[in-house]
């Protein structure tokens, strides 16, 4: 980082907090009130807003984010979007712009409380919050929810690293969840995605965030669950979302 990108790189974080912070504060009443009064389809449009604005918190710090898809997104069908992890601030431009399909995500389960808003939404719209430390608590909530996405035709975002890549470089990918996804949601598509550069806003920390970060979001033709065995088809999918990383 330049010296003058790192002077401003603590003003800026401050107010990217700040806005971040009144966001989810203000969203979580608001996403509330939705669903217990109108219901899924009224917090789902709520859920969209609290997203896009938070993408709009990353402009603050100078981020610019781009969000490439050139394939077409099979419609009326579930999606397992299966993505590598940099930081969390991956979570909004995936929401935000595949928005359309429904994301709905593979979390550890300590997200589920104490975040306004999010905790909120992991809980009530869709998402799953799985004990690492409890296989049998994992292996149920994921069927369960890999059951809800074949239902709802809804898409799940699961990262199988497990945990974010500090330097941007891809960890080795576990299959278990994708495989119990795909065990459940048979009709599904996976769609593969490759992030760049987010881990470089949080590569010194939490605080300061980098400032002038370009995201880059890739998202890779869509392969059919049932078109190959799994092996194969998760073999073909780390290798796609790997070799589309930049350093």
């Amino acid at each position: 980082m330049s010296f003058i990108k790192r002077i401003l790189s603590y003003p800026l974080s401050v107010v990217h907090y700040l806005f971040f912070g009144l966001t989810i504060v203000v969203f979580h009443p608001m996403q509330w009130f939705a669903l217990k009064v109108f219901g899924y389809a009224t917090h789902k449009k709520v859920v969209d807003i609290l997203n896009l604005v938070l993408v709009w918190s990353l402009y603050i710090l100078g981020t610019r984010v781009k969000f490439v898809s050139k394939h077409k997104i099979p419609k009326d069908v579930p999606l397992i979007i299966v993505s590598n992890h940099q930081s969390s601030h991956d979570i909004s431009p995936i929401s935000w712009y595949l928005r359309g399909v429904h994301p709905k995500f593979v979390s550890k389960i300590e997200l589920g409380k104490g975040i306004p808003s999010v905790s909120f939404n992991l809980k009530h719209g869709g998402s799953v919050l799985i004990d690492r430390s409890d296989a049998r608590q994992s292996l149920s909530a994921l069927a369960k929810f890999s059951k809800s996405l074949e239902k709802n035709k809804w898409a799940g975002v699961i990262f199988p690293e497990g945990t974010r890549s500090k330097d941007g470089n891809p960890k080795r990918f576990s299959e278990n969840g994708v495989k119990i996804i795909c065990k459940y949601a048979p009709s599904a598509y996976i769609v593969p995605l490759t992030i760049n550069n987010s881990w470089k806003l949080v590569s010194n920390g939490n605080f300061p965030l980098n400032v002038g970060v370009k995201l880059h979001f890739e998202v890779h033709e869509p392969i059919a669950v049932n078109s190959m065995e799994f092996k194969d088809l998760f073999q073909k999918v780390e290798e796609t979302i790997k070799n589309s990383v930049t350093l």
